[in-house]
């Protein structure tokens, strides 16, 4: 990757979602603007946040894909990433996802 590219490879949803109430969403319900999580595979020489294995949030509409040995990657900036899933420790507080 160069400059400030990140590779991600999307997490694959489930065929069936929940809602808090407990209504099932099937598969082909599609949500707008909903954000998803991914791991980053590849990382360019000016990406400062992020390293390779992290999971990341983003929005998967208008982003490039790529297919590299049968998968599919998206590509984008690391400013299009909202957020960085952290392990959760137990000492201290602090924000998690």
């Amino acid at each position: 990757m160069l400059h400030d590219r990140v590779m991600v490879k999307v997490e694959p949803e489930s065929e069936e979602r929940r809602s808090t109430a407990g209504i099932v969403i099937p598969a082909t319900v599609k949500m707008a603007n909903r954000l998803v999580w991914g791991q980053v595979c590849g990382a360019g020489a000016n990406v400062r946040a992020v390293k390779v294995g992290d999971k990341v949030l983003f929005n998967p509409e208008d982003q490039y894909e790529v297919e590299v040995h049968g998968q599919i990657y998206l590509v984008l900036r690391e400013r299009d990433l909202h957020a960085i899933a952290t392990q959760q420790t137990d000492n201290g507080t602090g924000l998690y996802l």
